[in-house]
């Protein structure tokens, strides 16, 4: 491992490589997918809204919308979340504990998703409504967490000298992408009342020192 001074620190976007023009066209392209599905879902509902409703909406073809998301709830599911979430642990000082990246990392996640960078917070309370009130939504979301758990698993391998394949580095990622899956649930079902980048702090303390007694009932 290198040490904090010689590791290089790029956590904002400014800092990082411009994205191609292909790049650039497939981001934009899933957003309006995704943001057409958002206002229809709004509208009618999710049952309600098809997936020819949604590329009639998006100006795309259907088998547009199919080669982007493979089901309706991948819509729901999907995000650009993991490379940027993989590239700034990679870019985290190499000496830094663990949860401290981790939790910069999901704050400033949570920022920009607050920001409109990649969803407005209407966007991201709706996701987090329809997780917790679509069955098929909250089934496909659980399924697609082995994607970011994977993420996880080579980033913190590399952290830690681990294979990425140990059963040790497969419980500590699983636990922290289903903690927080489950902090995002809290959330929907709490009315998007409360600051979720706290629920992400308070997640994350939980994971790094156990759970412990109310204090009203400690001796």
């Amino acid at each position: 491992m290198t040490t904090m001074a010689a590791t290089a620190h790029r956590s904002t976007p400014a800092a990082r490589p411009p994205l191609g023009l292909r790049e650039r066209k497939k981001i934009k392209t899933r957003t309006a997918i995704r943001k057409a599905t958002y206002r229809l879902v709004q509208e009618q509902g999710y049952d309600a809204t098809t997936v020819e409703q949604i590329a009639e909406a998006a100006e795309v073809s259907p088998s547009t919308v199919f080669r982007y998301f493979p089901t309706k709830e991948d819509i729901v599911v999907t995000d650009e979340y993991d490379p940027v979430l993989e590239e700034e642990l990679r870019d985290r000082p190499a000496d830094e504990e663990l949860p401290a990246s981790l939790r910069y990392v999901m704050r400033q996640a949570i920022e920009r998703s607050l920001s409109g960078e990649y969803e407005t917070r209407e966007e991201m309370a709706l996701r987090a409504r329809l997780m917790v009130e679509v069955p098929a939504v909250r089934s496909r979301m659980i399924e697609s967490m082995s994607v970011t758990g994977r993420m996880m698993c080579r980033v913190v391998a590399e952290r830690t000298g681990r294979d990425p394949g140990d059963l040790e580095v497969r419980v500590y990622c699983m636990g922290i992408v289903g903690a927080l899956m489950e902090a995002s649930r809290y959330w929907a079902e709490h009315g998007q009342q409360g600051d979720m980048a706290a629920y992400v702090d308070r997640t994350l303390a939980v994971l790094e020192h156990g759970l412990g007694r109310r204090k009203s009932e400690a001796p």
